[in-house]
């Protein structure tokens, strides 16, 4: 696809966004706010999407081609729910790399060790499981018990932010094991981050060289192949572009996704977003996080065709 074409593409990408195509939810949303019809600035859209809601929603955007950036409570705490995962994945292929252990490290777990949602890890008590694949069952299909065996191999939730202050990470913080972390008690900072330091972790990890290229591979297969998220902010893109990300959900209205998206030309984008204390229901909440995306799309779109 030629310069010309691809720009012809954008142009027909942000013309849909504008006439509601691209953004239907905003459409079907201007029946009760006919503003949201003509508005394109994301940061009013994203507080008008909040206040519709009614919960408190966090979202960083990064454009790492042309440094665009979008923030919205991008400094607050928010419960991190399933999206530490990730990162645990990140710590553990980070030993891995060091030769301080190996994916293919067979991990013996029993029945008293299994806890609420472990859909890979529960059919495998009886021969257990290789390192590498309860890191695939943690991220991939956000497997609760494999989260927590991956946790103990780190030296449990102390591990975590360890390894992100490694990272210069100084906000992210686990405190707690699965399930006990998705309380999610509105003001309590266990098992938290902010929407901009986990932004700023996906850029140092997955982009900027924090995992050595074998290992950065094997988390980016991962997170591209999690079956969590076809409803939240994958649901929002074109289909044509490639996404890789981690969900996360608890209580008190807590519903979470972060990805790194990758379109068809130009370099990746990353969105952190983050909603908790929302009345909605948990589709309700999924479809916000969806809007959430079709935003930030339309923003790019328009950023990179005035950029030329």
């Amino acid at each position: 696809m030629n310069r010309r074409t691809f720009s012809a593409r954008l142009a027909l990408l942000a013309g849909a966004a504008l006439t509601g195509s691209a953004l239907p939810g905003l459409v079907r949303a201007g029946a009760r706010d006919s503003a949201l019809d003509t508005d394109t600035d994301p940061q009013r859209l994203l507080a008008r999407l909040e206040a519709r809601d009614g919960g408190r929603l966090g979202v960083s955007v990064l454009d790492t081609g042309s440094g665009w950036a979008l923030a919205h409570r991008s400094d607050e705490r928010f419960p991190m729910c399933s999206t530490f995962k990730w990162v645990a994945a990140a710590a553990v292929l980070a030993r891995v790399g060091r030769g301080q252990d190996s994916l293919d490290r067979h991990i013996r777990y029993g029945a008293t060790d299994l806890v609420p949602y472990s859909p890979v890890t529960k059919p495998q008590v009886a021969q257990g499981m290789t390192l590498g694949a309860l890191c695939e069952a943690a991220v991939v299909w956000s497997d609760n018990t494999a989260a927590n065996l991956m946790l103990s191999t780190l030296g449990g939730p102390p591990g975590i932010t360890a390894y992100a202050r490694s990272q210069g990470d100084d906000q992210t913080r686990l405190d707690r094991i699965e399930p006990a972390l998705n309380e999610a008690q509105p003001g309590d900072p266990r098992d938290t981050t902010t929407p901009q330091a986990m932004l700023r972790l996906l850029r140092r990890v997955l982009l900027e060289g924090g995992l050595e290229a074998p290992q950065r591979d094997q988390l980016t297969a991962w997170l591209r192949g999690c079956r969590t998220g076809y409803t939240r902010l994958r649901a929002g893109l074109p289909a044509d572009w490639i996404v890789g990300n981690k969900t996360g959900a608890g209580e008190h209205g807590t519903n979470n996704d972060v990805a790194v998206i990758w379109p068809p030309r130009g370099a990746p984008i990353l969105v952190t977003a983050y909603l908790t204390n929302s009345p909605a229901s948990r589709d309700a909440q999924n479809a916000l996080l969806a809007e959430t995306a079709r935003i930030v799309v339309h923003a790019v779109v328009q950023t990179r065709l005035r950029a030329g």
